[in-house]
């Protein structure tokens, strides 16, 4: 009876476990997203229907609520996170700060909307992912050369920013042409970590500080050195976006007009929509997402591949690689592919030629040093998830009947030998021959 009970109550939810996230077909992707209050589920409602539009499977659940899980019975309910809950104290159910990072360590997707209030669990979840926030709670980025002109003349904390990185597969290959209001606070990179990187940066006249009250000191974050918005992309190839505003995805943003000041260009719509969906495609992997299939290895001339090679054999290396582009794999064309073939460091490094349909090819001679070796392809790209290949291989050296038989190189000596026997049989003959 209690077995019985157990199927039953595993029914539900097999769905979710049989929809997961895979990295050889990432479709039907299901999202949790948890919110400080509901109001925020029509306040930012264009950015989550863009997200629907796009095959997205949106959960809506408040922070605090007692009942949310990441994952039941050992498998995870959702492929990706979106924390629009800047001033959280406690989330509710078994989910906590170890329990999101457990979830990026995993390989899933997560984006934090911070704001000015940002409580301590959301500072520390962005501290783990290489972001540090400005630690003066009341701390806002301000820009007297960069800000947004409005009617109401402000204290300069609404930013007109457009510093964006320079990667096409990261923000798409169409221009963003009007400024990104954003009005939150700043953080900064820990230098240590060399995953996470800036997508929109504050100008150099930018500051962090409290905007209501007098600079008694200089502040701690200032000029480009303060980040906006960051990205990261984990080793096993998981995607965090992390935003000091959560007004940057807000309606109200998205449907602004914006003019930055200094310039005499109006747009009559700012370009928070077209950044964020963009951003939001690489970070749930729509865009920049790599697989390789059917690495293969042979001797010119033959197909099947052997067990073993021998020094000096001639062999053909190939490998297929394909990025997802939302709906299918498409051939991924690019001309800094390598392959290293490698025993204790690379003996043999090779750039790949490609066919443009995605396979990648090249043919080497297997150097005159026998033991195991590897074939590796260590593919590490901005914006693209990273390939890491390895294909064990060993290698013989010459069996004693495979050697030639007579080595030009030793001609010389052979004729020195040959000529020192002839020699000696016409001065022995000469000797015994001479009246």
């Amino acid at each position: 009876m209690s077995k019985l009970v157990l199927v039953l109550s595993l029914i539900p939810l097999l769905p979710f476990l049989c929809s997961s996230f895979s990295p050889e077909n990432p479709l039907d992707r299901r999202i949790l997203v948890l919110l400080d209050d509901f109001a925020i589920k029509s306040s930012h409602s264009l950015f989550f229907k863009s997200l629907q539009s796009r095959g997205f499977d949106l959960d809506f659940k408040l922070a605090d609520d007692p009942k949310i899980a990441l994952q039941r019975y050992g498998q995870y309910l959702y492929d990706g996170l979106i924390l629009f809950a800047p001033t959280v104290e406690r989330f509710g159910g078994s989910i906590d700060s170890a329990a999101i990072l457990d979830f990026v360590d995993s390989g899933h997707d997560l984006i934090i909307a911070a704001d000015s209030n940002a409580s301590d669990v959301i500072r520390e979840i962005a501290t783990e992912c290489g972001v540090d926030f400005d630690e003066d709670p009341a701390a806002r980025v301000i820009d007297h050369a960069g800000y947004a002109i409005s009617a109401v003349e402000g204290d300069h904390t609404l930013i007109a920013g457009d510093n964006f990185i320079q990667s096409d597969v990261i923000l798409g290959n169409k221009k963003i042409e009007a400024p990104v209001l954003f009005q939150g606070i700043g953080h900064s990179l820990n230098p240590s970590n060399s995953l996470v990187l800036k997508v929109l940066a504050a100008s150099p006249s930018a500051y962090s500080a409290n905007p209501k009250s007098k600079l008694t000191s200089p502040p701690s974050l200032t000029g480009s050195s303060i980040s906006l918005v960051s990205i990261v992309q984990a080793r096993n190839n998981a995607r965090i976006l992390i935003s000091g505003s959560l007004s940057l995805f807000s309606n109200r943003f998205f449907r602004s007009s914006v003019q930055k000041a200094g310039s005499p260009t109006k747009h009559d719509k700012s370009g928070n929509e077209q950044f964020l969906t963009e951003l939001s495609t690489w970070v749930f992997h729509e865009r920049g997402h790599l697989k390789a299939v059917n690495v293969q290895h042979h001797k010119v001339g033959e197909t099947d591949e052997p067990a073993i090679y021998r020094i000096n054999d001639d062999l053909e290396y190939s490998v297929e690689i394909y990025e997802w582009s939302g709906t299918s794999w498409e051939p991924y064309v690019a001309d800094d592919v390598q392959v290293q073939f490698y025993m204790m460091s690379p003996y043999v490094l090779k750039t790949l030629s490609n066919d443009s349909k995605g396979r990648y090819f090249t043919s080497f001679k297997v150097p005159d040093v026998y033991g195991v070796f590897q074939f590796k392809v260590e593919y590490q790209k901005l914006g693209y998830t990273s390939l890491s290949l390895s294909k064990q291989i060993p290698v013989r050296p010459f069996r004693h009947n495979e050697y030639e038989r007579f080595i030009p190189a030793a001609y010389p000596y052979y004729g020195a030998a040959f000529s020192m026997m002839a020699g000696f049989f016409i001065f022995t003959a000469v000797h015994l021959y001479n009246k």
